[in-house]
Protein backbone atom coordinates (compact mmCIF):
# COMPACT_ATOMS: atom_id res chain seq x y z
CA UNK A 1 0.00 0.00 0.00
CA UNK A 2 1.10 3.53 -0.60
CA UNK A 3 -0.67 5.27 2.24
CA UNK A 4 1.10 8.33 3.70
CA UNK A 5 3.75 8.34 0.95
CA UNK A 6 3.27 12.02 0.02
CA UNK A 7 5.70 14.74 0.93
CA UNK A 8 5.30 18.07 2.72
CA UNK A 9 4.41 21.04 0.56
CA UNK A 10 6.66 23.49 2.51
CA UNK A 11 4.50 26.43 1.28
CA UNK A 12 6.13 26.26 -2.15
CA UNK A 13 5.08 25.24 -5.65
CA UNK A 14 6.34 21.87 -6.83
CA UNK A 15 9.23 23.13 -8.96
CA UNK A 16 10.54 25.43 -6.22
CA UNK A 17 10.18 22.69 -3.60
CA UNK A 18 12.12 20.17 -5.70
CA UNK A 19 14.83 22.75 -6.44
CA UNK A 20 15.14 23.55 -2.73
CA UNK A 21 15.37 19.87 -1.73
CA UNK A 22 17.98 19.24 -4.43
CA UNK A 23 20.02 22.21 -3.24
CA UNK A 24 19.79 21.16 0.41
CA UNK A 25 20.76 17.57 -0.34
CA UNK A 26 23.63 18.72 -2.57
CA UNK A 27 25.01 20.92 0.21
CA UNK A 28 24.52 18.12 2.74
CA UNK A 29 26.55 15.72 0.61
CA UNK A 30 29.30 18.21 -0.20
CA UNK A 31 29.66 19.63 3.34
CA UNK A 32 28.62 16.56 5.41
CA UNK A 33 26.40 18.79 7.62
CA UNK A 34 24.04 21.74 7.20
CA UNK A 35 21.85 23.88 9.45
CA UNK A 36 18.24 24.53 8.44
CA UNK A 37 14.74 24.77 9.88
CA UNK A 38 13.06 21.73 11.42
CA UNK A 39 10.45 21.24 8.69
CA UNK A 40 13.02 21.53 5.91
CA UNK A 41 15.29 19.11 7.77
CA UNK A 42 12.49 16.54 7.98
CA UNK A 43 11.74 16.92 4.26
CA UNK A 44 15.46 16.68 3.48
CA UNK A 45 15.81 13.40 5.37
CA UNK A 46 12.98 11.86 3.35
CA UNK A 47 14.51 13.17 0.09
CA UNK A 48 18.12 12.18 0.84
CA UNK A 49 17.36 8.70 2.19
CA UNK A 50 16.74 7.13 -1.24
CA UNK A 51 19.93 8.78 -2.54
CA UNK A 52 21.98 6.99 0.12
CA UNK A 53 20.22 3.69 -0.60
CA UNK A 54 21.08 4.08 -4.29
CA UNK A 55 24.68 4.91 -3.42
CA UNK A 56 24.98 1.72 -1.39
CA UNK A 57 24.08 -0.30 -4.48
CA UNK A 58 26.86 1.34 -6.46
CA UNK A 59 26.03 -0.02 -9.92
CA UNK A 60 25.64 1.98 -13.13
CA UNK A 61 21.86 1.97 -12.98
CA UNK A 62 21.95 3.39 -9.45
CA UNK A 63 24.28 6.17 -10.62
CA UNK A 64 21.91 7.08 -13.46
CA UNK A 65 18.90 7.11 -11.17
CA UNK A 66 20.76 9.22 -8.59
CA UNK A 67 21.71 11.71 -11.30
CA UNK A 68 18.03 12.00 -12.16
CA UNK A 69 17.20 12.87 -8.54
CA UNK A 70 20.24 15.11 -7.99
CA UNK A 71 21.78 16.41 -11.24
CA UNK A 72 25.18 17.42 -9.89
CA UNK A 73 28.03 15.12 -10.90
CA UNK A 74 30.42 16.30 -8.17
CA UNK A 75 27.86 15.65 -5.43
CA UNK A 76 26.97 12.22 -6.85
CA UNK A 77 30.65 11.27 -7.08
CA UNK A 78 31.21 12.24 -3.46
CA UNK A 79 28.00 10.47 -2.44
CA UNK A 80 29.07 7.20 -4.05
CA UNK A 81 32.55 7.54 -2.52
CA UNK A 82 31.18 8.07 0.99
CA UNK A 83 28.69 5.23 0.52
CA UNK A 84 31.54 2.76 0.98
CA UNK A 85 31.58 3.71 4.68
CA UNK A 86 27.80 3.15 4.88
CA UNK A 87 27.85 -0.44 3.60
CA UNK A 88 27.40 -1.94 7.09
CA UNK A 89 24.50 0.40 8.02
CA UNK A 90 20.99 -0.87 7.42
CA UNK A 91 19.31 2.52 7.56
CA UNK A 92 19.27 6.01 9.06
CA UNK A 93 22.10 7.54 7.09
CA UNK A 94 21.26 11.10 8.18
CA UNK A 95 20.95 12.44 11.74
CA UNK A 96 18.90 15.47 12.74
CA UNK A 97 19.87 17.37 15.90
CA UNK A 98 17.67 20.17 17.20
CA UNK A 99 19.69 23.32 17.96
CA UNK A 100 17.09 25.68 19.39
CA UNK A 101 15.50 28.74 17.85
CA UNK A 102 16.72 31.27 15.30
CA UNK A 103 17.35 34.73 16.74
CA UNK A 104 15.49 36.80 14.16
CA UNK A 105 12.13 35.05 13.81
CA UNK A 106 12.34 32.32 16.50
CA UNK A 107 11.85 29.48 14.04
CA UNK A 108 13.18 26.11 15.23
CA UNK A 109 16.61 25.24 13.81
CA UNK A 110 18.13 21.78 13.28
CA UNK A 111 21.51 20.46 12.20
CA UNK A 112 21.43 17.68 9.60
CA UNK A 113 24.56 15.54 9.26
CA UNK A 114 25.61 12.36 7.51
CA UNK A 115 26.32 9.44 9.82
CA UNK A 116 29.40 7.40 9.05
Amino acid sequence: MRHKKGNKKLSKPTDQRIAMLRSLSEQLILNNAITTTDTRAAALVSYAGPLFRLAKKGDVNAIRHALKLLPNKDAIKKLFDTAKTLKERDGSYVAVTKLGFRKGDASPISKVEILS
